[in-house]
């Protein structure tokens, strides 16, 4: 089957694409997902918190958000816990707390007809040819393979469309750990957690219906040692990690400067977290995933001609997210350095005192 455009992944970046994609393209969109909300189905790892920003993103189409979607309770502060130094504080936030396996099937219900979908199938293979790509795929036990002119990773940090054409670049990588947990904590809440004793990133910890997700970004070599380490350094802060539930796990891009982003190259073009769009102070990618679709789907609305000069234009369109995300890693160091982050918490600057509570300062531990 030969097709204008083969789109790799459903998640909100492809599914944007495939939204704002010409009419009379011939698309195909892969994806791992199947159309239910079966427990069997791929389910994107993640906290579920839809930041201000993605917000915006989603009410520039005039979007608005099913309740079905939201989930049990709505947080308007963050706990932020400095581990080593015991320090914890409040600061006000807008998030959503929401179900993302249903916010992705969402999004993937907006799809015009015109895209055919595959799916659930997993990509086997993408290869070069002369006119443009040939995928490889499985789905319901049966190989198959479809060729088109312009090939899209919208295949998240693991994108095996950026492995093909950015081979030599390398951007820096986590592997994300969650766990769920049925929630005995006594009130709700959200937490931001920094221990440098364990990652150089951070961590969380969410209360979700009935259940707490406790989770972190961590190097991947002993990733998992990490992360029990972690849970062990908590618990003079009241968490309770016993019998967790389900651990879930995947990688999670954060890019070191500007150069690691991957927009496009030889008729491929990449979006959302796979061209490494992702936030490195906060791990927020929808937002990002959102803009990015949108921006590829109009370029291909033009009449440009050649793949270079829809390349071209692709990098030109997005270099705002760039510049955007570069303002985000000189944002990193009030955040990760940790004798910075210590005088912004112990100033109490911008945080919230709990009227009655009973949290306190741990000191160093």
């Amino acid at each position: 089957m030969i097709y204008d455009v083969v789109i790799i992944g459903l998640g909100p970046a492809g599914s944007t694409l495939a939204r704002f994609l010409p009419k009379e393209f011939k698309v195909i969109a892969l994806d791992k997902k199947s159309d239910n909300q079966d427990n069997v189905s791929f389910r994107k790892p993640c906290g579920g918190l839809l930041a201000p920003d993605a917000q915006k993103a989603l009410s520039r189409f005039g979007l608005t958000l099913p309740k079905s979607i939201l989930v049990n309770p709505q947080i308007f502060s963050v706990r932020t816990i400095d581990v080593k130094s015991g320090l914890l504080r409040h600061y006000q936030r807008f998030y959503m707390n929401m179900d993302r396996h249903k916010f992705d099937l969402w999004l993937k219900s907006l799809i015009p007809e015109n895209v055919e979908i595959a799916a659930p199938c997993i990509v086997k293979r993408v290869e070069k040819t002369k006119s443009g790509w040939n995928v490889s795929y499985s789905q319901n036990g049966e190989n198959k393979m479809v060729s088109a002119r312009f090939i899209i990773g919208a295949d998240g940090a693991n994108s095996i469309v950026r492995k093909s054409i950015f081979s030599n670049k390398k951007t820096r990588a986590y592997l994300s750990i969650q766990q769920w947990y049925k929630n005995k904590n006594p009130a709700p809440f959200y937490a931001s957690i920094f221990d440098p004793c364990t990652t150089d990133c951070y961590a969380w910890g969410l209360s979700k219906n009935e259940h707490f997700i406790f989770g972190g970004a961590f190097e991947p070599k002993d990733a998992r040692k990490s992360f029990e380490k972690l849970k062990q350094r908590l618990a003079p802060f009241g968490f309770d990690f016993s019998n967790p539930i389900k651990t879930e796990a995947c990688l999670v891009l954060r890019a070191a400067s500007p150069f690691q982003f991957c927009m496009a190259r030889d008729n491929a073009f990449l979006i959302g977290e796979a061209a490494g769009l992702i936030s490195p102070s906060s791990l927020e990618g929808i937002s990002y995933a959102i803009e990015s679709g949108y921006i590829l789907g109009k370029i291909f609305g033009k009449a440009l001609g050649n793949a270079k000069a829809y390349q071209k234009a692709y990098k030109k369109e997005t270099a705002g997210l760039r510049f955007k995300l570069t303002l985000k890693l000189l944002k990193c160091p009030l955040m990760y350095n940790r004798f910075l982050r210590k005088i912004v918490m112990k100033s109490g600057v911008g945080a919230i005192d709990i009227v009655g509570g009973t949290e306190k300062d741990f000191g160093e531990i």
